[in-house]
């Protein structure tokens, strides 16, 4: 083989890694505008664009297959190492926790519609502003990823917390009002569930964040994530335990 052979190669490969890097971006905008037309749904009580999220995920599901054949032939064939393995090892998993924030922008979608059909209920402020502090994570780690960005990976890593705080908050506000109004109960119930899915979506958010870190690094981030207070786990296992009760066959 020639060097302009190995040349050509390297420069193929090149634009392999980089076309990869590209269908990550273009899923993560598809998603964050997905999370967006959710919040939007939510806030205007708009039921008619709450279907068209929830009938716009299976477009990411068919980013994701497209991107785990793409990687699976790059891995095959070019048998990469040190950064470039990393590079595509960290797209596979980015592009998995991309589609699981679409799920749960859908999931956020189908509860809309049911509360909808409710009167309006005071906490679902506190909702709203939860789903943009989400989204502006959300956003903040897809920036990060297209720059390769560590710093602004780290800064949605750390601001996870604020997410577990708002759910803490808005979880005790919707409960609540549950005692104090029974006739509030539907509704509350579902936006009990529509939060749970947006600290979902904080969480992916953060895997995001620390693969970028891994695959620009070649380490993990050195810190633990945040901790909870013991208060704070105590809420959230009664948060999970009490949702998971609610889906649960009586």
């Amino acid at each position: 083989m020639t060097p302009k052979d190995d040349l050509h190669i390297v420069r193929s490969f090149s634009e392999e890694l980089q076309t990869l890097s590209n269908r990550i971006a273009v899923m993560g905008g598809v998603a964050e505008a997905q999370l967006a037309s959710a919040i939007t749904a939510i806030e205007s009580r708009d039921s008619e664009l709450a279907v068209r999220v929830v009938d716009g995920d299976s477009e990411l599901d068919d980013m994701e297959t497209d991107i785990n054949a793409f990687v699976v032939r790059l891995l095959a064939l070019r048998q990469p190492v040190a950064a470039d393995l990393r590079h595509i090892v960290g797209a596979l998993k980015i592009s998995s926790n991309i589609e699981r924030i679409g799920d749960y922008a859908a999931n956020v979608a189908k509860r809309t519609q049911i509360v909808n059909q409710f009167p309006q209920v005071r906490p679902v402020g506190g909702v709203i502003e939860m789903a943009r502090l989400v989204r502006g994570n959300v956003q903040a780690v897809f920036d990060a990823y297209v720059q390769q960005n560590v710093e602004k990976a780290h800064d949605v890593w750390r601001g996870d917390e604020a997410v577990d705080e708002m759910h803490t908050s808005v979880f005790q506000e919707l409960m609540t009002l549950m005692l104090e109004e029974p006739d509030t109960v539907p509704a509350c119930t579902h936006l009990l569930f529509m939060i749970k899915n947006l600290e979902r979506v904080g969480d992916h958010a953060t895997n995001i964040a620390e693969t970028i870190q891994f695959l620009v690094a070649g380490k993990p981030i050195s810190a633990e994530r945040p901790k909870k207070s013991s208060a704070a786990e105590a809420h959230e296992q009664d948060a999970d335990a009490f949702t998971t009760s609610l889906e649960s066959p009586r």
